[in-house]
């Protein structure tokens, strides 16, 4: 196993997907109990799963896990915070009741 790259790993996984007013979703879950580690990532094989308006459409399908070597781990945990930190939203003004602000 070198630095950067790891193993390749095939695992049965279950693909869903929702479109409905309330929730629009899409979901993989590793039906064999993989666990994925920062730097891994994972393709799942076959079409598209497209749910129209109103439907629900669970699928089953094989995805390929590819493993992160020791160096692109630790590169993603070292980083990961500082884009975690790109999805916060940050407010420091008062709030204002429509009152206050005429």
């Amino acid at each position: 196993m070198g630095l950067l790259k790891g193993q390749i790993d095939i695992a049965p996984c279950t693909v869903e997907v929702v479109h409905v007013f309330e929730e629009l979703s899409a979901h993989v879950r590793l039906d064999d109990g993989s666990v994925i580690h920062p730097g891994d990532s994972v393709t799942v094989s076959g079409a598209p799963v497209i749910a129209g308006y109103g439907e629900s459409v669970t699928e089953r399908r094989t995805a390929t896990i590819r493993r992160a070597g020791p160096l692109r781990r630790a590169w993603t945990r070292l980083t990961g915070d500082l884009e975690f930190m790109e999805l916060c939203e940050f407010s420091f003004s008062e709030d204002l009741k429509l009152e206050d602000a005429a």
